[in-house]
């Protein structure tokens, strides 16, 4: 079985893992907030997402964020300044509740009714490999119609469930040289 690459990159090899690049994918799909939570636009934006609805409250609460609404409203008033700690706790709460609410629309677009998505895999650079000891892997295309556990996975942000279904639910389809793409320059689909 070609799975699992213990030293990667030992030879000079260079790439992502590809559940990694498709999480990537995903989350430019997820249309994240672009403004960084460092700046007040960017802090008040997730502020606003968070706590625009009871049901947007308690999702953030439940993420981790753990300040009182009169902090909340503080933040936005512009009186107090989150301190770094919480800057971070209020991004991670923006991230983990936006990709809860988007990872539905995202598994029908992906699935599209069983037709599914076509992903392009763009294999790992081997130019720094000594000639002998280079794989013959290239461009593949494949078209995958189960997103289901990947885009579970991805709404979770659980990184080991995220490799399990990249490497089991979508990479086997490529038939006995799957292994060979558990490290990838680049996933590229649109969905």
């Amino acid at each position: 079985m070609p799975d699992r690459n213990l030293e990667f990159g030992k030879f000079g090899a260079r790439g992502i893992k590809g559940y990694e690049a498709a999480a990537r994918q995903l989350d430019r799909l997820a249309g994240f907030i672009a403004t960084p939570v460092t700046q007040r636009r960017g802090m008040l934006a997730r502020l606003h997402y968070l706590t625009r609805t009871e049901r947007a409250k308690a999702a953030a609460r439940a993420a981790g964020l753990t300040v009182t609404d009169r902090t909340l409203k503080r933040w936005a008033d512009g009186r107090v300044t989150p301190s770094k700690k919480n800057l971070a706790r209020l991004e991670t709460a923006y991230l983990t509740v936006r990709r809860q609410n988007v990872a539905r629309h995202l598994l029908q677009r992906l699935n599209r009714q069983g037709r599914g998505t076509r992903v392009e895999f763009h294999p790992l650079n081997q130019s720094q490999v000594p000639r002998p000891r280079q794989r013959d892997v290239s461009f593949r295309s494949l078209n995958v119609r189960r997103w289901d556990r990947m885009v579970a996975a991805w709404a979770a942000d659980d990184d080991a469930a995220m490799d399990e279904a990249w490497f089991t639910g979508i990479t086997v389809d490529l038939g006995s040289d799957y292994g060979s793409y558990e490290y990838v320059m680049n996933i590229g689909f649109a969905a």
